[in-house]
């Protein structure tokens, strides 16, 4: 690493919903930065104004603070090196164009979107290997290269252009990835990319080196989909002359589908049934909302501790890892090179280790949020002690109201493959008896019932499944839930009274 302040950036476009791959690039920019005691800088690059997507904006922001990342430099924060969305920018880009013509590094190019396809059709037809603007074609094309002084100088008053990159002919560049390892590309295989477009605007590659240059951007931490400009990058800084100050580049794993073939996508999210977005997603166009980690109950540390995971790993078999630890622990040199296949089944399991590790407390208070939206009002202390029970079952706090409504309501049905299955001929005769017993239990908790029980068993010569199967149908109304003695010792003497003689009334075996 060289020696200079860390500061990263996550630069992404407001074109839409934030990806859960982009969540994860800027988690990783952050995991290096306050590993690094750096600056994380959150710049939003919307220099494609036709992509531009209301309200993109404001939801990235969010997405980051829900995951926990602190921005220390941006729009809302504010820093020394704004302004950070760089269609406020505009002008800074066009003088550094501007000084990249003057330097033969670029040039002023005129062709109309007719003339560059009649290029590329001549290409296709003579079945040439190279179908681009570059060091060839470029010569053949109207350009301030090919056209002379005076009429460059009357179309840049009266007609639109574009502003290319001058690729030098046949270089070598090569390039140290952290990840990759050295990257070597040919100059002959790059295009002359343009820089600056015709609406006045700098497209992404002047747009992002000129702003990382700026500013003082140490570690460019990015997708693998943009190590294809990677040269192209490099070259700008050698055309600038701002090589001593290059940062260093690493270039993150795609995040693939649950099949491992292919880059994951909000099609496969719909398709198997999981979000693809950190929070839900309304689109301003259409009206069409896809889901969110966030509404659909994931903690955002899981949802982090997850992430985090997909292509790093610490190199020890821990995988519970709070944000702290991830931070203490973090290696760019330890990102693999190869994609990461993301496991939703995986993604659950590891909000339940966060759901079982929350305090009872904590979990209650968010179900009582729950329990109000159907009407029901308990003491906080009777829906710790519900939590305390069910929470090992569930992967959501929405899945707590399936594994516990009986304790807030009797039933009022009984399943009936549970009723053919478990209420024998004499199942009423049994209960009966068990109710009398428990009619004297004066301490309703959990030891005095299994002794009642274990007595009761053993004066008898009953089998547990006879007493226990059927005793659970009458508190439950299904063979579902914790302990029966467990609940019943919740749910109190008088209830559990109350629903053994409703299910001795009313469960008939057919």
């Amino acid at each position: 690493m060289n020696n200079r302040k860390v500061r990263v950036r996550f630069a992404p476009s407001p074109t839409g919903p934030l990806h859960m791959g982009g969540v994860r690039t800027a988690l990783f920019n952050y995991l290096f930065a306050k590993k690094n005691n750096g600056h994380f800088i959150l710049r939003i690059e919307d220099t494609d104004q036709t992509r531009y997507v209301q309200g993109a904006e404001d939801y990235i922001i969010e997405s980051l603070k829900w995951c926990g990342i602190e921005i220390d430099e941006g729009i809302e924060e504010g820093g020394a090196y704004g302004p950070y969305r760089q269609s406020d920018r505009k002008e800074i880009y066009k003088e550094f164009a501007e000084s990249l013509i003057e330097s033969g590094k670029a040039y002023y190019a005129f062709d109309t979107p007719e003339e560059l396809d009649a290029m590329r059709e001549r290409l296709k037809e003579e079945k040439s290997s190279i179908q681009q603007y570059n060091a060839v074609t470029r010569t053949d094309m109207r350009n301030s290269l090919t056209l002379p002084e005076e009429e460059t100088n009357s179309l840049l008053k009266e007609s639109p252009y574009v502003v290319r990159f001058k690729m030098p002919d046949n270089e070598e560049v090569i390039v140290e990835d952290i990840i990759r390892g050295k990257v070597k590309v040919n100059t002959n295989q790059l295009d002359d990319k343009v820089l600056f477009k015709s609406d006045g605007m700098p497209t992404y590659h002047l747009a992002n080196v000129v702003d990382d240059h700026l500013m003082k951007i140490s570690h460019v931490i990015r997708g693998e989909e943009w190590l294809p400009s990677l040269p192209l990058h490099v070259m700008l800084y050698r055309a600038f002359g701002w090589e001593a100050s290059q940062p260093e580049f690493a270039h993150l794993p795609l995040l693939l589908k649950p099949s491992g073939k292919g880059k994951l996508s909000k099609r496969d999210g719909d398709a198997l049934g999981f979000p693809v977005f950190p929070l839900e997603w309304t689109d301003p166009k259409t009206g069409e909302v896809s889901r969110g980690y966030r509404e659909d109950g994931y903690f955002p540390e899981a949802f982090v501790n997850m992430l985090a995971l997909l292509g790093w790993n610490p190199g020890t078999e821990e995988e519970i890892i709070s944000m702290r630890d991830l931070i203490s622990s973090f290696d760019l040199h330890k990102v693999h090179k190869a994609g990461a296949k993301f496991d939703h089944e995986k993604a659950k399991w590891f909000n339940h280790k966060y759901l079982v590790n929350r305090s009872d407390e904590k979990l209650a208070r968010l179900y009582q949020k729950v329990l109000r939206e159907k009407g029901i009002s308990v003491e906080d202390i009777y829906v710790i002690n519900v939590v305390k029970l069910i929470k090992e079952r569930t992967n959501f706090v929405s899945e707590f109201w399936d594994q516990s409504y009986f304790f807030f309501k009797a039933p009022t049905e009984y399943d009936a493959k549970f009723v053919k299955k478990r209420w024998k001929d004499n199942t009423n005769k049994i209960l009966s008896e068990l109710k009398m017993q428990f009619e004297i239990v004066e301490t309703f908790n959990h030891e005095n019932l299994e002794k009642v029980i274990q007595d009761f068993l053993e004066g008898k010569e009953f089998g547990m499944g006879q007493v226990m199967n059927p005793l659970r149908l009458t508190l439950v109304g299904a063979g579902i839930g914790p302990g029966v003695l467990e609940i019943a010792e919740l749910i109190g003497k008088e209830e559990t009274l109350r629903r053994l003689q409703a299910g001795l009334d009313n469960i008939k075996k057919e």
